[in-house]
Order: structure tokens, then sequence, then C-alpha cells
């Protein structure tokens, strides 16, 4: 497996590029501003890209996704509970003073339990609300990539428009019952494990 990680835009997301190495054939996760970057990547490597997954729709997470797809046309991916949150992308957008183009139609709703698959790699989706109300955190192998349901000693905030805290705690208690081993990687910041998260992160006083 190969994972490039790249930081995008003003609020610093993380973009991560996901890759067979055999087959080539790739996700992105969360695009969320400056597509160039994520392109010369893709470009570099011969990648072909079959998925753009949103682990949740808010700008800074979703701003690269139009002219990725019209540079791939790779299917975009999202949970049906956060359509509403990627249709409103563009205002939320204008709330922070960024501009953002007209997002494409979603072209793959995916549930609990689904799963991508691309080449040889297979990655279940867990739908972790809390955060926004169709946040999901992608599975393989001994990865998760989290979105901003959990952070490197934090999680993500409930006071934007759909956020849950209660939901949020069912969803942190989820992932703090993976093995510990687990890489996650989260929607801002550096990487971490569930071991570490379990010994460091202060929501754990919450649960």
């Amino acid at each position: 497996m190969l994972i490039k990680s790249l930081v995008v835009g003003p609020l610093e997301a993380n973009c991560f590029i996901v890759a067979d190495e055999k087959t080539k054939e790739t996700m992105i996760i969360d695009p969320g501003d400056e597509p160039a970057r994520i392109m010369e990547i893709v470009k570099e490597n011969n990648l072909k890209v079959k998925y753009i997954v949103c682990t949740h729709a808010h700008f800074d997470h979703v701003g690269g996704i139009s002219e990725l797809k019209d540079e791939t046309d790779a299917q975009i991916v999202i949970h049906k509970d956060e359509l509403e949150i990627y249709e409103g992308a563009r205002d939320q957008a204008a709330f922070w003073g960024y501009e953002l183009e007209p997002l494409p139609e979603p072209d793959i709703f995916v549930n609990e339990g689904d799963r991508l698959e691309f080449g040889n790699l297979k990655f279940e989706i867990f739908h972790t609300p809390g955060h926004s109300p169709g946040g999901i955190c992608l599975y393989g192998g001994n990865f998760i990539f989290t979105g901003d349901t959990l952070f490197a000693g934090s999680v993500g905030r409930t006071d934007f428009y759909g956020g849950d805290m209660e939901k949020l705690k069912k969803s942190f208690v989820r992932l703090m019952s993976l093995p510990e081993g687990t890489k996650v990687f989260a929607g801002h910041g550096p990487s971490s494990t569930i071991k570490e998260e379990k010994t460091v992160n202060f929501f754990m006083e919450e649960i």
C-alpha cells in the first residue's frame, strides 16, 4: 500500500492519497484544496484514481473536488447523511470568507459496513457521526482514516450545524475499541495510534 499525505488549504486539512502499488488504483481522501498539488502526486506515481472520498463535507475537506473530478473522472463518495452539508459547503466557505467552486453531484452514497475496493485493497466504512451527521472513517488493515472525528489527542468540534456531542462520544468509544496498534490518520494534525489515544486523548475523560 502506498500512502501519501499533504496538508492543504488555509485550515491545514490533511489530504491522503492511498494506492495499491501493484495496480495503481487509488482513492483520494478529503481533497480540501490545492488540487494541482494533489494531481502532481497522482501523475508522478502514475496512479489511477477510482474514488474521491469525503470523510465529511465541511468546505476545508471538499474544496478541491471539482477540479479533481474533471481531471480523473473518479467517483465521489459521501455518506448519505452528509448530503445536506455537502450541498451547503459553498455557503459555509463564504461564511468563513473563502470561495468554493460548485461541487459536482456525489456518485456513491455509502452506509455503515460498506466496503470500498480498489486494486487489492479494501476499506470498511464506519459511520461516525458527531462532528457532522454523515461523518465516516475508513478502516483497512492496520490503518484508519478518521477525518475530523478523532485527532491526535483530541476530537472534532460539535458546535457546527449538525454536530452532536452524544453521537461523537459513541463514535469515539467505537474507535477506541479497535486494536491498539491501529494507526490513526486524522483530518488535521499528526498521525497517532489507538493505543496512544487511549493514553493521551483528553476525550477519554468524557466517556
